[in-house]
């Protein structure tokens, strides 16, 4: 099978779903056409390359010029391809709508960047962010929380130390480190971790995270009693799985992905850069696997990963004392820029249960 291709300039296209770039190699010397060939061909139909070139592709791995040119000429007439591409028109419909929804949006002054509120009623929050989808910073709402002057790292080895707790080890070993994150959980005393995360400097490579559940599972339930959890907006008696724990090193990433619910997260101690993009890029996002996308923001792969070029990216700094308000489906990548400890929670008095159909496309 030709290799992980670099179409030329004239044969550039922009298919949103092209599996060119994660498919894997296929070894090809004079044997007969395969299934994993056919599979290869498909793929790049689809994605809208030319019939010339992957007959010529083809030819170059060695399949003969009539062997090529029957399969690429021949595999539209296919039915599972014919099947194939009648899903394929209603996605590009809606990628469509997506797109020009997106063009609308950008017209607007505010589009590049996120309102600020220090109060808000329930009902105002409700109407025009909530039920709206459109993301808020909230200012000034954890002033009356003990946590902003007890929390630091010294504070949680002093009264948790003991505590075993859970988190995310040899993150640098593996770029899909969330992905697989079964095999990088590690337990320890949080004394600990502690020690690790004030000696340690900025890393990646270890990190408390909310998938860790600390909160349900450990003492480190008694940490609720010093916040109080915003009862505009949040039920505090309905904490179980819905409020989370975060504490890291400066320069922990969680990489490019959305939620399946709405939350809001605030920042206690350090601070968190934000990178934020509105769900109307979607389709550009290179979203194979679950909520996750294949592009790592901080270092995006334009060739492997074109569309993330166009796609423009909105930058916020949360300060310690700050929320945010992260709507069901918006794409976000945080990464911290010292010490930090965060909660978040998906607890709201509105409903907060969504079906999701989750792409889970692999290639063996």
């Amino acid at each position: 099978m030709p290799p992980k291709s670099s179409i030329p300039k004239t044969q550039q296209h922009f298919s949103t779903f092209d599996p060119r770039y994660f498919s894997q190699q296929i070894q090809v010397t004079s044997a007969p056409m395969t299934d994993e060939l056919r599979r290869w061909i498909a793929d790049n139909k689809f994605a809208g390359v030319g019939d010339r070139w992957l007959v010529q592709e083809l030819i170059n791995h060695g399949i003969s010029p009539s062997a090529a040119n029957r399969e690429v000429t021949t595999v539209s007439q296919n039915p599972y391809f014919q099947a194939g591409q009648k899903f394929l028109q209603l996605l590009k419909k809606h990628e469509s709508h997506a797109s020009i929804l997106a063009d609308l949006a950008s017209l607007s002054p505010q589009s590049q960047s996120i309102e600020c509120r220090e109060k808000i009623s329930r009902n105002d929050f409700l109407e025009n962010y909530y039920a709206k989808n459109v993301p808020l910073i909230l200012t000034g709402i954890t002033n009356n929380w003990a946590a902003l002057s007890l929390w630091n790292p010294e504070y949680l080895k002093t009264n948790f130390g003991q505590v075993e707790i859970e988190v995310q080890s040899d993150r640098n070993s593996d770029r899909l480190y969330e992905i697989n994150i079964e095999k990088h959980r590690q337990k320890m005393q949080m004394a600990d971790y502690v020690d690790a995360v004030v000696k340690g400097g900025a890393t990646n490579d270890y990190y408390m995270v909310a998938n860790n559940g600390n909160l349900e599972k450990t003492a480190l339930r008694g940490l609720l009693n010093d916040l109080e959890i915003f009862p505009e907006y949040l039920d505090p008696q309905d904490t179980d799985g819905k409020a989370f724990f975060w504490f890291g090193s400066g320069g922990t990433i969680t990489p490019l992905h959305h939620d399946p619910v709405n939350l809001i997260f605030v920042q206690v101690y350090g601070r968190k850069v934000w990178q934020i993009i509105s769900p109307h890029y979607t389709h550009m996002l290179y979203n194979y696997r679950g909520v996750f996308s294949e592009v790592d923001i901080e270092n995006p792969d334009y060739e492997k990963y074109p569309l993330f070029q166009r796609i423009p990216i909105i930058e916020v700094t949360l300060e310690p004392g700050d929320a945010i308000f992260m709507p069901v489906g918006w794409w976000h990548a945080v990464k911290s820029l010292d010490i930090s400890i965060s909660m978040s929670f998906t607890n709201f008095v509105f409903p907060n249960k969504y079906d999701w159909n989750f792409p889970s496309i692999t290639y063996t």
